[in-house]
């Protein structure tokens, strides 16, 4: 796979008589910003499990350069557990010796002021900050994103992009799958799923 970060290759998946991806292929180059859009039912939520290795494909298979980090859709919280408790919860499953990195990420993100506060009073857009950086604390170096903007207030959404671009200059790529191509001037690579198949879009130059 040589430096490659994610390889895709023929991945094929139907539930019962009816195909839902038809053969994906894929590649992610350190350092790539890139987006997979599709209308509801074709096949995107499929494609991320088995991304994220929740589902196996029935045919094909997907390697990994290195650890990845998933951000769902739902959010991964505890509503009775504070922001400091599930970096410590997350710090233990990791096996991560400290939570630099995970302090640094909230810095960037705005959420630092929080880590005392339990997850039921935070709104949704601060949700959405723990979310990703319980998922960014591992320093993986692919970071996949399914619907990111959802619960996105204008702050949390030009400091997600802002990370975005650190990750990226690190030599990390991130991959976003959306129903809609937003901000598609923002990324490297866009791909549209449909018919079971990744169709290559050019994204507008910015």
């Amino acid at each position: 796979m040589g430096q490659d970060l994610l390889n895709v290759s023929d991945v094929h998946h139907a539930y019962g008589p009816r195909p839902v991806l038809r053969g994906i292929d894929l590649t992610l180059r350190p350092g790539t910003l890139v987006g997979i859009v599709g209308e509801n039912g074709a096949g995107k939520t499929t494609l991320l499990k088995i991304l994220a290795e929740e589902l196996r494909p029935q045919r094909g298979r997907v390697r990994y350069g290195g650890r990845f980090g998933y951000c769902p859709q739902h959010l991964v919280l505890n509503d009775a557990l504070t922001v400091r408790q599930h970096l410590e919860y997350f710090r233990a499953a990791f096996g991560l010796g400290d939570l630099d990195h995970a302090e640094e990420i909230m810095d960037v993100l705005g959420l630092t002021s929080y880590s005392r506060e339990r997850v039921s009073v935070l709104s949704g857009g601060t949700k959405q900050k723990l979310n990703l950086t319980l998922a960014l604390m591992h320093d993986p170096v692919l970071l996949l994103l399914d619907e990111p903007y959802q619960g996105f207030d204008w702050e949390t959404y030009q400091r997600f992009w802002d990370m975005a671009a650190r990750l990226r200059r690190r030599g990390r790529s991130v991959l976003i799958v959306s129903h809609l191509a937003y901000d598609a001037e923002r990324l490297d690579e866009l791909r549209h799923l449909d018919g079971g198949l990744l169709h290559p879009e050019t994204p507008a130059p910015l």
